[in-house]
């Protein structure tokens, strides 16, 4: 057992890590803890976010053994009073390292993944830009269960790779039907991509909710408060009669981080 494990998840990451042990055995050289078990503290509904490094490509047997056995120990958000949420992504060492964009992603695991794992639909392995982020999390925050610090297993991601990463993951929601279901997640990503492009650094949900709070023209700030409370379990995590106000907020912030992209852009070629 990992002595700094927050003690609320500590059976579950080792019950976890020793599955990926089982499986994947001499190729695994290390698992990574990130995400807000690390940075910023667990909230209501935060995943357990786990960074598997192995050396070699595992074969389908493997594959579909490593996550039907993950999904024992795993269990929707808000549903199981002793489990979390796991979201496990496994990624092969030469693949990323020395380091290139996009980078690749053997195996994820989620809970959103769940019914096609039962049914035996494991995704392949695909390029994946959300690992730019991840990575970057790994290294700024991240505790080694398993191997070395991540920070001496990986390279620093290039910021010219950092901000193509947020510029391309607002294009994703441009309409209702795009985030309609996942209103709370989507609207905390957009809040943490504007504090990013701003600052340089990648922030906990709430925090980065609460900096943009601070900036929005009062219109859109109860809507984002809201949000941030629901994130932290403390109002009700619905909004259904709150379509108008969240279509003004996402409308509202794709603009002005596509105008903020932009004018990073234009100082960036400036300089040139």
């Amino acid at each position: 057992m990992i002595d700094s494990l927050p003690v609320e998840i500590s059976d579950q990451v080792n019950k976890a890590c020793n599955i990926i042990n089982k499986h994947l055995g001499s190729t695994l050289a290390a698992v990574h803890l990130y995400g807000s078990a690390t940075d910023g503290g667990l909230k209501p509904y935060s995943d357990i976010d786990l960074l598997v490094t192995v050396n070699e490509h595992p074969n389908e047997e493997v594959r579909r053994a490593l996550m039907l056995d993950l999904l024992s120990v795993s269990a929707p958000p808000g549903k199981d009073g002793k489990l979390r949420a796991l979201e496990v992504t496994v990624i092969v060492y030469s693949e990323v390292v020395p380091w290139r964009y996009p980078p690749r992603r053997v195996l994820q695991l989620g809970e959103w993944l769940r019914k096609d794992i039962l049914e035996g639909n494991i995704e392949p392995a695909m390029e994946d830009k959300d690992l730019t982020i991840l990575l970057m999390q790994a290294r700024e925050h991240g505790l080694a269960l398993i191997g070395p610090e991540a920070r001496d297993m990986f390279e620093p991601v290039p910021e010219e790779d950092f901000y193509k990463v947020l510029s391309d993951a607002p294009r994703l929601w441009t309409k209702p039907e795009d985030w309609i279901g996942d209103e709370r997640n989507i609207m905390l990503t957009l809040a943490r991509i504007w504090y990013s492009i701003e600052t340089g650094r990648i922030a906990p949900k709430d925090t980065a909710a609460s900096w943009l709070l601070e900036r929005l023209p009062a219109e859109h700030r109860p809507i984002l408060h809201k949000v941030r409370q629901a994130y932290l379990g403390l109002c009700e995590d619905s909004f259904d009669a709150d379509g108008k106000e969240v279509e003004s907020f996402m409308r509202y912030s794709n603009k002005a981080i596509a105008r903020l992209l932009d004018e990073r852009h234009f100082n960036h070629d400036s300089k040139m």
